[in-house]
């Protein structure tokens, strides 16, 4: 079993081939933007009426808890980008700390994580663009805007949407990422509008009771309700600064700009979402809101705005793909990676000599996250990916602890401030949320990550480059 803990020695992380090195083309505005890219989106836009539904008025609460655990989390993060300003991110962090097998469990969830939160993305963006043809006069069919489990065929929206972000993609890091920064303005611009039209008619009512079922995630009459159960699923709103690790081989400036782009894309992001969501439960009975696929919209109908619930609606199917965009570029560069170690097909990792980008990865990737958008329901979709952030989360902070123990002395451009508390309740906040997922999801997690275990055993483990060093080049 040596070889599920031989580990990449820190050096050997950042020294690769020069054909299979990508192109640093990225700076701290670049970031910012793509962790609010990433972060700014489905969550907001429709995952709020979800998480009411679970936790009433008490959503708001569920927005804080996430916001907090992802701060720590973000802390973490911030540390071991900047001590080793690699792609691939917590997979990258867990093979040159923790070995090999658990990088792979590791990267194998993240795969999961990016790819379903592309797809559930993807689903959400469906729902605000069927809305907007529906106040255009254009219905399209039933069969064409869910998949099977939602009474359809397939959710051809979705589907659409995911494979003109993964041309996008193909063109180069930086013209993603300028397009990126277009679609973030219009995001926050929107969400302001929101804000605005909706703060003056809050009502003390709307937020009474408070928290009709409890703090602790429970199983009520089949469903599952409290304020853990909505924080389980509005998790999946906090995902960003993650991809935003995943970028350093291709930042200009790694040791300064990661710091500023993870930690100010989730500080930026959590103000956001309680502010949002404060006026959303505020403005309207969550019972009502929380039915709709574009709740943000609805209340903004209801309260007799209906051009701002159209822009709204247009604001959220033209901004939305960024969400798709940075989740897929991260998902692209955590593969790209395993690949370049050896532990999937090497021929993954070969770049596109005019674009820089692994363009037949990305087609890949694309191709994938199609199908599961096209099949599957956003709530379905969204948990089952929360259980892999969570489990990253878990793993980039022990990364931190152990290399505080191991390697005290190794220069850190930025220290996680009392790593000792704020590491530990890291790891305790994640898998308290973990547990608060439905057993459904973390039996399907489970499934998959027993699937990732055969594949590392059958084909990574015999292919890794630290198992076979000679045909690392």
């Amino acid at each position: 079993m040596t070889f599920w803990t031989r580990r990449k020695a820190l050096d050997a992380v950042l020294r690769v081939e020069e054909s299979r090195r990508l192109k640093p083309t990225l700076s701290w505005p670049h970031l910012i933007a793509l962790g609010i890219g990433a972060i700014i989106g489905t969550g907001i836009y429709t995952l709020t009426g979800i998480g009411a539904e679970r936790a009433g008025p008490a959503v708001i609460l569920a927005f804080a808890a996430c916001g907090v655990l992802c701060v720590f989390a973000a802390l973490t993060y911030a540390e071991m980008a900047t001590m080793i300003p690699a792609a691939g991110s917590a997979y990258t962090y867990a093979y040159a700390v923790l070995g090999e097998g658990l990088a792979w469990i590791v990267g194998w969830s993240l795969v999961l994580e990016y790819s379903v939160t592309c797809s559930a993305v993807a689903v959400g963006w469906s729902g605000y663009m069927v809305g907007l043809l529906k106040s255009a006069g254009v219905t399209l069919p039933a069969a064409l805007l869910a998949g099977p489990h939602g009474g359809g065929v397939v959710n051809l929206p979705a589907v659409l949407i995911v494979l003109a972000v993964t041309a996008l993609l193909i063109r180069g890091a930086k013209e993603s990422a300028v397009v990126n920064i277009a679609l973030v303005a219009i995001k926050i611009l929107a969400l302001a509008v929101f804000v605005m039209l909706t703060i003056t008619a809050l009502k003390p009512e709307n937020f009474t009771p408070f928290m009709p079922y409890g703090f602790a995630s429970e199983t009520v009459n089949g469903h599952t309700r409290g304020v853990m159960a909505a924080a389980a699923i509005v998790f999946f709103a906090f995902f960003g600064f993650d991809a935003v690790s995943t970028s350093a081989e291709e930042v200009k400036n790694p040791k300064r700009d990661l710091t500023i782009g993870i930690v100010g894309s989730m500080v930026v992001s959590t103000l956001i979402y309680m502010l949002v969501a404060t006026c959303a439960v505020g403005a309207w009975a969550y019972s009502e809101f929380a039915r709709s696929g574009e709740p943000l919209a609805f209340i903004l109908r209801s309260l007799n705005h209906p051009w701002a619930a159209v822009a709204i609606a247009a604001a959220a199917v033209i901004a939305l793909p960024s969400v798709i965009l940075v989740m897929m570029f991260g998902q692209t560069r955590v593969f790209f990676v395993m690949s370049r170690d050896g532990l999937l097909p090497h021929g993954l990792s070969r770049l596109h000599e005019r674009r820089g980008t692994p363009v037949k990865l990305t087609l890949m990737v694309g191709a994938f996250v199609a199908v599961v958008a096209g099949l599957f329901r956003l709530d379905e979709i969204a948990e089952l990916s929360n259980a892999g952030t969570l489990l990253a989360f878990i793993c980039v902070a022990v990364c931190v602890m152990v290399l505080r123990v191991t390697k005290p002395d190794l220069p850190r451009l930025f220290r996680c401030p009392a790593v000792w508390v704020v590491g530990p309740l890291a790891v305790v906040g994640c898998l308290y949320f973990m547990i608060s997922l439905p057993p459904a999801t973390l039996g399907r997690f489970l499934a998959w990550n027993v699937v990732g275990i055969v594949v590392y055993l059958l084909y990574g483990r015999r292919k890794s480059f630290l198992n076979t060093p000679s045909t690392a080049s």
